[in-house]
């Protein structure tokens, strides 16, 4: 594409020269850039991107977008200037993409709790009524064949000319469908500005990521945009966020797992050792439905994702015979492989206090003996007030809790464990120890429990990494699982 064309795309003038000047891609990040690529430098909290333009240009970048050159810099190639670069950026990416979303039907999940489970599902029902479809969410990203990967940034959601590429990658294999995980950052920072959502599924809104959103209000605004921005909508009529976010949508249908008028309801609910059984009351009748996990709460997510497939055209007997296969989630509510005398070990993702809270209840339902868990809270400025309810909900749920690491990054690990330490003396708890090595606090677990016994490795879930201190090293909480539980066999 040439310059001219993208500039009248993003509705700027072209500057002089636009017309021979071919650009092949966009990035924000100077030391991605590649020849032939836009250069977008975005003022972010720690830099001003305008500071890197001569290192883009030296790489290859033939133009620049920003919202005004400073007055000490130069810049070598021709400069747009937009409103907003983060905008601009998540536009451009989507232009030279070719608006692959456009080509796809849509659906975006977002909410505090369970968006990558209910995305799972959405993906798993639309693959099982024979529809391709491509999955971007936190555990990476599939292309119609299934196979996991990874994109080339470690984010939530990718920036947008990932997202773009992503998208472009699942057209050109043949997806017909995409289930798209929007996270709060995401939806703020533009990242997926430039998709074109058919369905928003929201699940629920719950205290998080406030050190980057300031308060709950603003944080339901951001992740409200993407109700906002879909032709449909799928509403938890148990959140008490859905009444203000119905005149938002273009069009809405609500579920319901706790029984409230909803269009989308369960009934009859069955918790088994390995399974949910329930009644499904939908638009188009009643059914009874198996989903191979455990935990109630999944209940919601499963209702979620059945409404917003049936938005696509799937009906309800697809949908049903379709949950009744589904595989489940790493890193969610996942069981170990272990021996007779052996714990359940569960890895789950839970790091907030209302979902750890509802984890532990789940397994609770299911276990004989003492229930344990391994937890810690992240470090830096994400949100340490939920540090002491943690603590809180781990020891009055759990026989036994261990508090350790958990990316603490370059926040001091004592002060985290003192915080969680506190949460649980506050509560007049006292069936807690700290072990800071989560390896350490892993095998502690695992070791001492009984074999009627459940110990659930909290926080880390699917991620490959652990950030301590300024390192991040490989990380793979399944192994470390396995690892605990040959040990103990070695010490018999």
């Amino acid at each position: 594409m040439r310059l001219g064309d993208l500039a009248s795309a993003l509705d700027l003038a072209a500057p002089a020269g636009a017309e021979e000047i071919e650009v092949r891609g966009a990035t924000h990040q100077a030391d991605w850039a590649r020849p032939g690529d836009v250069f977008v430098a975005v003022r972010g909290a720690r830099a001003d991107g305008h500071r890197f333009i001569a290192d883009a240009v030296a790489r290859g970048a033939v133009a620049v977008l920003g919202e005004g050159l400073p007055d000490d810099v130069t810049c070598p190639v021709p400069y747009l200037r937009v409103p907003s670069a983060r905008a601009a950026l998540a536009d451009a990416a989507a232009t030279l993409a070719g608006h692959p979303s456009r080509g796809l039907t849509v659906l975006g999940v977002t909410g505090t709790d369970g968006k990558t489970t209910t995305s799972s599902l959405a993906r798993h029902l639309l693959r099982s009524a024979g529809r391709p479809t491509g999955l971007l969410s936190t555990v990476g990203y599939e292309l119609p064949d299934g196979v996991l990967r990874q994109p080339p940034a470690h984010f939530t959601t990718p920036e947008a000319p990932q997202v773009q590429q992503i998208l472009r990658d699942m057209v050109d294999a043949g997806a017909t469908h995409a289930v798209v995980e929007a996270s709060s950052h995401a939806l703020a920072l533009d990242r997926v500005r430039g998709v074109d959502f058919d369905v928003a599924i929201w699940t629920n809104l719950t205290g998080e990521h406030l050190d980057f959103h300031g308060t709950m209000e603003q944080y339901f605004a951001d992740k409200a945009l993407l109700v906002q921005r879909a032709r449909h909508a799928v509403l938890n009529a148990d959140d008490a966020w859905t009444e203000q976010l119905i005149p938002m949508a273009a069009s809405h249908v609500t579920y319901s797992a706790e029984g409230r008028p909803a269009d989308w309801w369960a009934s009859d609910v069955v918790e088994g050792a390995d399974d949910l059984r329930f009644t499904v009351h939908g638009p188009d009748g009643t059914v009874q439905a198996t989903l191979p996990m455990i935990g109630r709460f999944n209940v919601a997510n499963a209702l979620a994702a059945m409404a917003g497939v049936h938005a696509t055209g799937v009906g309800l007997a697809e949908l049903v015979a379709g949950l009744a296969t589904f595989p489940g989630v790493a890193g969610r509510m996942e069981m170990a492989d272990r021996g007779a005398d052996d714990p359940r070990v569960i890895i789950d993702f839970a790091h907030t206090p209302p979902s750890l809270e509802k984890a532990l209840e789940t397994v609770r339902v299911t276990t004989d003996g003492r229930l344990w868990v391994v937890l810690g809270s992240a470090g830096g400025p994400r949100d340490p007030s939920k540090r002491a309810p943690l603590g809180e909900v781990a020891t009055r749920l759990a026989d036994v809790a261990v508090f350790t690491e958990e990316d603490h990054r370059d926040t001091p690990l004592v002060e985290i464990l003192d915080e969680m330490e506190r949460g649980a003396r506050e509560a007049g708890r006292s069936n807690f120890r700290s072990i800071g090595d989560r390896r350490e606090a892993i095998r502690h677990a695992v070791t001492e429990a009984g074999p009627q016994d459940t110990v659930v490795l909290a926080g880390k879930g699917p991620e490959e990494t652990l950030e301590r201190d300024t390192e991040t090293i490989a990380w793979d909480e399944m192994a470390e699982a396995h690892a605990a539980l040959a040990l103990r066999h070695r010490a018999d």
